[in-house]
Order: structure tokens, then C-alpha cells, then sequence
């Protein structure tokens, strides 16, 4: 059993953190470390999201997770296609761990909580909030820096830093 303000909880083993980590960035490794102080397993999901144009391939974004994560035998990496709640099914857990950085990601979260409900009626879903130095960081800035060469490596991992350039090298 763990105990978190005076709260037991019980059969927290192991979450979903699921996004297109496009690239992973320090609030992404934030909130992943978060949750291996609450749970046993985090399993991360590089998601494949058909309707959008990733900077990086699926494969290069599960590689910097895994990279990141190296150390940690916890965190168990994957790519999936698919809806979060059929992954959620296929490791057994209930619960679903989102990043808010505002009100804004609070509100888009939420929704989709309803929606994803009633396709898995026993989701927990839970928010946790973005440290307040990281509120500004977003893999979409990144993006944006990326594509008109401004600086963007501060909001990297210092430990994955060099292979995102690398692969980016790739890009160009």
C-alpha cells in the first residue's frame, strides 16, 4: 500500500502516459517521474496519431524515450496504434496519467476523460500539474524552433539532447 497526504492507495502497480512526445521534452520527463513516485510501472506510449505530421518517426521518438528512461527499469517504452483505452486494456491498468500545463490543457484533457469513459468505464484518469518552469514548454514550441532555426535545447533532456540533433541532422 502507498500512502500520499494521509490517502492509502491501493493497487497503483502501473499507469499509461500516453502522447506523440514529438520530441520528449523536460515536462514529458517531469511528469514521468512523477509518476514513478506514485506507481510501480509507467508505461509510456509514443502514440500514432494519423492526423498529424511529426517532426520525428515514431520509431525515433521511442528511441530518445528509451534513452532518456535508459537507467530506469521501471518505465517501459512502446510505440502504439490505436486508442489509449485498448492500450490500457492490454497492460491491465486503469489508470491514465495526463500533463496540464493550464487551464486550457485542462479543458482539452477533460473532454477527452468523458469521451474515453464511456468506452472504459473504470479509466482513472489523473492530471498532474506542470512544474511552473516548465509551464512554457511544449514539444509544438520545439517544433516551431526547429523549423525556423531558433533555439530550442533548453527545453530538452541534457541526456538526449545530442541524438535529437543527430537525427534531425538526418531532416534536413
Amino acid at each position: 500500500m502507498r500512502y500520499i497526504a494521509g490517502v492509502i492507495l491501493k493497487n497503483m502497480k502501473k499507469c499509461v502516459f500516453s502522447g506523440t512526445f514529438d520530441p520528449p521534452t523536460k515536462g514529458h520527463e517531469k511528469i514521468i517521474k512523477t509518476c514513478l513516485e506514485i506507481f510501480d510501472e509507467v508505461v509510456v506510449a509514443v502514440m500514432v496519431n494519423p492526423d498529424k505530421t511529426p517532426l520525428l518517426t515514431e520509431n525515433e521518438r521511442e528511441t530518445l524515450l528509451k534513452k532518456l528512461f535508459a537507467d530506469e527499469k521501471r518505465v517501459k517504452i512502446c510505440v502504439f496504434y490505436g486508442a489509449a483505452v485498448d492500450l490500457m486494456e492490454r497492460e491491465n491498468t486503469n489508470f491514465y496519467v495526463r500533463g496540464v500545463r493550464d487551464c486550457i490543457d485542462f479543458e482539452f484533457e477533460n473532454r477527452n476523460y468523458y469521451a474515453s469513459k464511456k468506452l472504459k468505464n473504470n479509466l482513472i484518469e489523473i492530471y498532474i500539474p506542470a512544474e511552473q518552469e516548465n509551464l512554457h514548454i511544449s514539444s509544438t514550441a520545439v517544433r516551431t524552433s526547429v523549423r525556423f532555426k531558433k533555439e530550442y535545447l533548453q527545453y530538452i533532456p541534457a541526456s538526449i539532447q545530442n541524438d535529437l540533433l543527430e537525427m534531425l541532422k538526418n531532416k534536413n
